[in-house]
């Protein structure tokens, strides 16, 4: 029997809304929901987490939960 092997990915969710739905996947992040401005911002996000990752040559599957959340705060700047 083969063990499933495990994923990380960083789900962001966009709680403030205008009607439309809206879903983004990729590398690493699901995001889902918001206006068009909250969506775009987890997007610029997610897109500098991935880009501080590939610097670092490592997969979120690599690094420490902690890595990941100094990680996150960094690109939320």
């Amino acid at each position: 029997m083969k063990k499933s092997r495990e994923e990380r990915v960083i789900i962001g969710c966009g709680l403030d809304g205008d009607g439309h739905t809206r879903i983004t996947t990729g590398d690493n992040f699901i995001l889902q929901g918001g206006t068009k401005e909250t969506h775009e911002r987890m997007q610029e996000i997610t897109v500098k987490i991935n880009e501080k990752l590939c610097r670092k040559h490592k997969s979120i599957d690599e690094v420490s939960s902690r890595e990941v959340v100094e990680i996150i705060k960094e690109a939320m700047e």
